[in-house]
């Protein structure tokens, strides 16, 4: 072969064999995915610069501790038989309180409506209710005002605050009687006057009094939940915002007792609960 001839095959073989060096270097030689299953490297194609798995979502068992609802229970608790004739009184003892109601005053213990609706009866789930219920931020209000208590009959959950107010202008003194919480007892002789406590246990019913005036006295019923009404002037109350399930519940009046049913209620649904009382039942 004649020297030109030489020259040119050799030079053809230098330039191949740098161009495979060079195809080399920039593809950084053989990928470490051809040794892995078709199914890994598509797995890895689809994951690379994905974001992270969504988190498993919560069971569907049952409501969470402490829930609360959609469901609701609502009803009217009225009086049978022949409406008993109110117990009466005077506020002559003190002449601020007899200047605010002049003759002679119905005691709040039976309040029964022309329809036979019964007011002031306490009306909560009893049993059911499943988790813990931290207390409302805002808390509860008793006043006394007029010399008698307002609200006669109320609710709140354990661990909730309690304002005690006077609106009046003489002396009250304001007595709880618990049996499972600790008692106060205070002495609120200017108008104006508060005081905040708290009944930390669940506790119905707890009763309160003014050792000053004897007609003045009032009932608390304290829960560990949010799930209670006090029945209005008609009889109706509205237990709301329940989680579905399966409670019972119970009714408390101060004269004529208490009394239960059971009750099942799903979500968004609302079910009617009727008491019926009467005198010496």
């Amino acid at each position: 072969m004649s020297g030109p001839a030489i020259r040119f095959r050799f030079v053809s073989v230098c330039a191949v064999t740098a161009l495979a060096a060079v195809l080399a270097a920039g593809c950084g030689g053989k990928d470490d995915d051809e040794d892995k299953p078709k199914s890994a490297r598509a797995k890895g194609a689809a994951t690379e610069g994905a974001a992270a798995p969504a988190a498993p979502a919560a069971s569907a068992a049952g409501p969470a501790a402490g829930a609360t609802g959609s469901a609701s229970i609502t009803g009217r608790i009225v009086f049978e038989g022949a409406v008993p004739a109110a117990e009466k009184f005077k506020m002559s003892a003190d002449a601020f309180c007899a200047k605010q109601h002049p003759g002679d005053v119905a005691k709040e213990d039976v309040v029964i409506g022309p329809d036979k609706g019964l007011a002031n009866v306490f009306v909560y789930v009893k049993s059911g209710i499943t988790g813990t219920y931290p207390p409302p931020a805002a808390a509860a209000v008793i006043d006394q005002r007029g010399c008698t208590y307002h609200p006669h009959v109320f609710g709140m959950v354990a661990g909730q605050s309690l304002d005690i107010l006077n609106s009046d202008d003489t002396l009250h003194n304001i007595h709880s009687l618990p049996e499972k919480n600790e008692s106060f007892n205070l002495g609120m002789p200017v108008k104006g006057m508060k005081y905040t406590k708290k009944f930390d246990k669940p506790e119905v019913m707890i009763r309160i009094k003014c050792d000053v005036h004897g007609w003045m006295s009032a009932y608390c019923g304290v829960v560990a939940h949010p799930f209670f009404a006090v029945t209005a002037a008609d009889g109706t109350y509205a237990i709301k915002n329940l989680p579905a399930g399966t409670y019972t519940i119970e009714a408390w009046h101060e004269k004529f007792g208490t009394q239960t049913q059971q009750v099942t209620v799903g979500a968004t649904e609302s079910k009617p609960v009727a008491f019926t009382f009467k005198a010496g039942a």
